[in-house]
């Protein structure tokens, strides 16, 4: 059985939490959600004309969600709509000694939703100077 999110999750989604389950901090098991698909492609941490101003991991996720979040207006959606998100990371072990840094930035960013995710370690990205990519899809309510 699964059951709904609590109150403190801004998302028009529900939240599937299995019964007896330990709750994730920062992510969510599972998204049930109804309506009009968004997918944004894997975005990185670079500005809206292509260069980079931040060369830390934590800087990169705040510009990488921020870019994120501006596609997702073009379709009249948010952050609140996203449904799951896939993170690349260069080096997992920066990654996990930046989580309050990422976390920080994930919040002012993307608020109290967290979709379902998965963080995948990888050998490279396209861009030389890309510390992390992030693709997200969001279901906008009918």
């Amino acid at each position: 059985m699964s059951r709904s999110s609590d109150s403190t999750s801004p998302s028009p989604h529900r939240v599937l939490q299995p019964e007896g389950w330990a709750r994730p901090v920062g992510y969510s098991n599972g998204i049930e959600a109804r309506g009009r698909s968004v997918f944004t492609g894997g975005q990185i941490g670079w500005n809206s004309q292509c260069k980079f101003e931040v060369h830390d991991l934590p800087g990169q996720v705040r510009q990488t969600l921020e870019n994120i979040v501006a596609i997702l207006a073009e379709a009249n959606a948010g952050p609140e709509h996203v449904t799951t998100m896939t993170w690349y990371v260069l080096d997992r072990k920066a990654y996990a000694a930046s989580l309050k840094e990422i976390g920080a930035a994930y919040k002012a960013t993307m608020g109290r939703n967290f979709p379902a995710m998965a963080v995948v370690e990888v050998s490279g990205l396209v861009e030389d100077e890309a510390l992390v990519e992030i693709q997200a899809v969001a279901v906008v309510p009918d």
